[in-house]
């Protein structure tokens, strides 16, 4: 799969008669994109076929293709400006077989910088199998261009505990049966920027409030991470999906613990209108949704003790 996506990216560049004929790019990667779709089927998008095009100008060299790297490892290269760090980074990573989550952190803890300024090289080379575990098998096909290059549904168990699963079909139901104006529109949505993918649990469209509402389950306690994340999707929404005549989209962190359900609201800073009547008169209330979330743990646990 790796080769066919470089092979295609020789492709495209040569076809657009080389880099610095990029500008023309935009056009024929858009028709390709449709025909290569109506002849193969998935995994032939825009953004995908662009970072293909990426992938043969970061490594035009066809002898930096590793059969023991996946395309996950590859577009985490592809984000190293340093042609000499890359390289090392991609030489260590096959030489010791690390997960694409140990090349990740080692590529963002400036793993490169500090083995070559440090005085103890076998200290620092070592870190990283005290740090990170080793290779499993969701590194190598928990992938999206994985999924859709051998043509399998992205379903959602692919990135989804059983017990979050089962949380959020739930949850799914439970706001549909709800009523007050919700529209389904999708569930463990991804969007893709900078070579990274990220999932939404559900999403839905509110026709009265006029607005989009996310929704996220994160299992444990509520972190400041878990805030952030939903602050970036909101965001995504406001300036990539919002129609006109749309309100603010309105994200919700539900954080499931057997012990309490903690349910938090994030928003753009300095926007409170999710705070007003109007929003409070259509959205589930903090209270429906921990007791919706109890309700369905203690289901879960009725049907794993009769099992």
């Amino acid at each position: 799969m790796v080769e066919a996506y470089w092979n295609i990216g020789k492709s495209i560049v040569e076809q657009q008669g080389g880099e610095a004929r990029a500008e023309y790019g935009a056009q024929l990667i858009k028709a390709l994109s449709k025909q290569m779709t109506a002849d193969f089927g998935k995994g032939f998008t825009i953004s995908n076929l662009k970072y293909m095009r990426q992938f043969y100008l970061t490594f035009p060299n066809g002898h930096a293709l590793r059969g023991e790297l996946s395309w996950t490892h590859y577009r985490l290269l592809m984000k190293v400006e340093n042609e000499k760090a890359r390289q090392f980074y991609l030489e260590e990573c096959a030489k010791s077989a690390w997960s694409t989550r140990q090349l990740e952190r080692q590529i963002n803890s400036f793993f490169y910088e500090r083995l070559l300024s440090s005085r103890d090289k076998a200290g620092v080379a070592g870190e990283i199998k005290k740090l990170e575990p080793g290779k499993s098998p969701e590194d190598i096909i928990r992938d999206p261009y994985v999924l859709e290059f051998l043509g399998l549904e992205q379903n959602a168990s692919f990135y989804e505990s059983d017990l979050e699963q089962a949380l959020i079909d739930h949850l799914q139901k439970f706001l549909l049966e709800l009523g007050r104006g919700f529209s389904f529109v999708g569930r463990q949505k991804r969007f893709t920027f900078d070579g990274e993918h990220f999932f939404i649990d559900l999403v839905f469209y509110n026709y009265i409030l006029k607005c989009f509402v996310l929704i996220d389950l994160k299992a444990g306690k509520l972190t400041h991470q878990d805030i952030g994340q939903m602050q970036m999707y909101v965001n995504y929404f406001t300036r990539e999906l919002m129609n006109e005549g749309d309100n603010l989209p309105i994200g919700i962190v539900l954080c499931a613990d057997k012990s309490e359900a903690v349910v938090r609201y994030t928003l753009p800073e300095g926007n409170t209108q999710i705070f007003t009547s109007k929003y409070k008169l259509y959205l589930p209330t903090e209270e429906e949704l921990r007791q919706e979330l109890q309700r369905e743990y203690r289901a879960l646990d009725e049907t794993i003790e009769t099992e």
